[in-house]
């Protein structure tokens, strides 16, 4: 049990470094957020079906199997989509940050789901990282329709990942992913008519730079990123998984820094803030590594 647990959980950060890089592409990309959604999920159901269904990693399951994982991919789709509304509304620190939440409400609603008792200590560590958000909301409110945004992406995370934990115990990572893609497909391209509709585009057409971003960001950062997540999945629990993920904001902020420059759109309430979310993480790992060494 010793290094399936030590393997899960390298896989797992480096998932979140990955996935680190993710909201970059938020800003990079100029389309919005349900376009560059929808054209990330199908570049990612395309290359998942070349990668896995040639050398035959994709195992035939009945139809009711199907609509189970195709619908946990519609959960990552809504979480995806706000998530990137969150970083076009605000900035990526803020987006990501946000993100942070899913630690509180995997606390919360997890137990319930899956029928287990609440732990005490994930509710504290979950409120230590509420606490950060708080207090970048209560004094920055420059980018508070961005922080409801990622609230909200958060939550919708906490779904996904209680359902895909539920549902990947059963299945391949490969499969998982490509089904879950193409039901991200599905349920956005039966979408997407009304939205333009109701929100005419100049253009649904990315451009060229825009299309190598994309095909960067379905291959490497969804993909491959997709499959660690799910193999580190299947050892440990939805708690550990999502409190982990809040090491993303930090990967995020520092490219965000670098690259953009976000560095000046950010005060000291700010940093505060972050370092009770990266608190939360810690004392998380340092029980993570108690539990491996036992």
């Amino acid at each position: 049990m010793l290094q399936p647990l030590k393997k899960s959980f390298f896989q797992l950060h480096l998932a979140i470094l990955l996935a680190g890089m993710t909201g970059i592409f938020g800003r990079l990309i100029c389309l919005n957020e349900v376009l560059l959604v929808w054209y990330r999920v199908l570049l990612a159901a395309i290359f998942s079906l070349l990668l896995f269904a040639t050398r035959r990693k994709i195992e035939k399951i009945n139809f009711r199997s199907f609509l189970s994982v195709a619908g946990v991919g519609c959960l990552l789709t809504l979480h995806w989509i706000f998530f990137y509304a969150s970083i076009k509304t605000s900035n990526v620190s803020i987006g990501v940050v946000c993100f942070s939440s899913v630690g509180f409400f995997t606390a919360l609603l997890e137990p319930i789901i899956v029928k287990r008792k609440f732990s005490l200590r994930e509710v504290m560590l979950g409120l230590l990282t509420v606490l950060g958000i708080f207090l970048i909301f209560s004094f920055d409110n420059r980018y508070r329709l961005g922080i409801m945004l990622g609230i909200i992406s958060s939550i919708a995370y906490v779904f996904f990942v209680v359902y895909n934990k539920k549902v990947v115990k059963d299945y391949s990572p490969e499969l998982m992913i490509t089904y879950e893609m193409i039901g991200g497909v599905a349920i956005l391209s039966c979408f997407i008519p009304i939205y333009l509709k109701i929100n005419p585009l100049p253009t649904i057409v990315p451009s060229f730079t825009d299309c190598i971003y994309l095909l960067l960001f379905a291959s490497i950062f969804t993909v491959l990123f997709q499959i660690l997540q799910l193999r580190a999945m299947k050892q440990l629990s939805a708690f550990t998984v999502s409190i982990s993920f809040n090491l993303e904001p930090i990967y995020s902020i520092l490219f965000a820094m670098i690259i953009f420059n976000e560095s000046r759109e950010l005060n000291f309430s700010f940093y505060i803030g972050l370092g009770l979310i990266l608190l939360s993480v810690l004392l998380q790992t340092i029980h993570i590594n108690r539990v491996i060494v036992k």
